[in-house]
């Protein structure tokens, strides 16, 4: 009949093969047009899988290893902790954890959603740990850092999203160690405003939320988030009073226009202080394709171009990752140190001057 549309089948063809739960064609909104009945279905053969790519020169990150690394290791094993640096396949865990340093992941290792770039299991998570937040705290304590950064898995299967326990996370972990500063980066709460507020009145000193690719690319590598429902919680943050963050990944189809004007979106919505830009690099056969390679000079010229638009404080490299270095940024900041000239030391020192 002219102008209806095909029904789609009960079970559509998944976007890319992921082996661990989660629907990757799960989107908020409802598509206009659906084509999944035009589909060949090959069931009964093997899944293609392109070749991954070969990485460029720049891109050869360090093995890990050394004393540190398994000191380091050695104590979240045992305190039952996990780290985004294993779950995500993070090319600098071998550089970050011989440095004794970690982004440590709370909430459970299975994550509600299914995004096309993450290698973070997805599927049905087990029930929040409710002790886990002293586990943390006393963990951090034993390693003694100066700055730590905290993150989490989506649980779109809790009425806060895991909002509690990320305050209390938070608390617990300022309790032990009060010289220590702490970064956290939280997933979208699905917009909950009072789940934000949980977070924010526990006063972490760095909040990031990562918009990780610009608006076309959505659909494709976060499809059951919305990129304005991400810019409005970095805007409501800023305004709260928070040093805030935010992260991007390129070369996983976006052009550089589209990253300039994102950039620049973000400087004039929520006036966000510091963005970090690193190459996408896929994980398994089974996520999104590596679309290009950027160079680095092209990284050098959007971190000229953050800093053009207002960003105080920018990270742009094919390396970078949203908590790369961290730790160095933020070194300075225990009492009794010498007072750092960072942009980064200047706006965590106002933020909690006046507070």
């Amino acid at each position: 009949m002219p102008g209806s549309h095909p029904t789609p089948p009960s079970n559509p063809p998944q976007r890319h093969p992921r082996p661990l739960g989660g629907d990757p064609m799960r989107r908020r909104d409802t598509p206009l047009v659906s084509l999944s009945s035009m589909i060949l279905n090959n069931d009964d053969s093997p899944a293609h899988h392109l070749a991954l790519k070969r990485k460029p020169a720049w891109l050869r990150a360090k093995l890990p290893g050394g004393d540190a690394y398994n000191t380091l290791r050695k104590n979240l094993s045992e305190n039952n902790l996990h780290t985004v640096c294993q779950e995500a396949a993070c090319p600098n865990m071998g550089e970050c954890w011989a440095r004794g340093i970690a982004t440590i992941m709370i909430l459970g290792d299975t994550c509600t959603r299914a995004c096309g770039f993450c290698n973070v299991k997805t599927g049905k998570p087990l029930p929040a740990d409710t002790a886990e937040p002293r586990r943390v705290a006393e963990s951090l304590a034993l390693m003694g850092l100066n700055h730590v950064v905290i993150t989490s898995v989506d649980r779109d299967d809790m009425p806060d999203g895991g909002a509690q326990i990320w305050a209390d996370t938070i608390t617990e972990s300022r309790r032990t160690c009060p010289d220590m500063s702490i970064e956290v980066l939280i997933p979208d709460f699905q917009g909950d405003t009072s789940a934000l507020g949980l977070v924010i009145d526990a006063r972490p000193d760095i909040l990031n939320h990562n918009l990780e690719t610009v608006r076309r690319m959505y659909p494709a590598v976060r499809p059951q988030a919305q990129f304005d429902q991400s810019l409005e919680l970095l805007r409501s943050a800023r305004e709260l009073g928070m040093v805030t963050k935010t992260g991007i990944m390129v070369g996983i189809g976006e052009h550089d226009e589209e990253v300039f004007e994102l950039i620049n979106e973000v400087a004039a919505t929520s006036n966000t202080h510091i963005l970090t830009i690193g190459q996408y690099m896929q994980p398994t056969r089974n996520h999104l394709p590596i679309d290009r390679w950027v160079e680095p000079n092209t990284f050098d010229i959007f971190k000229q171009h953050a800093l053009d638009r207002g960003f105080q404080v920018v990270e742009s490299g094919p390396l970078v990752r949203s908590s790369y270095h961290a730790d160095e940024q933020a070194i300075q900041l225990k009492p009794g140190a010498p007072a750092s000239d960072s942009p980064l030391s200047r706006l965590i020192r106002n933020a909690r001057a006046n507070h």
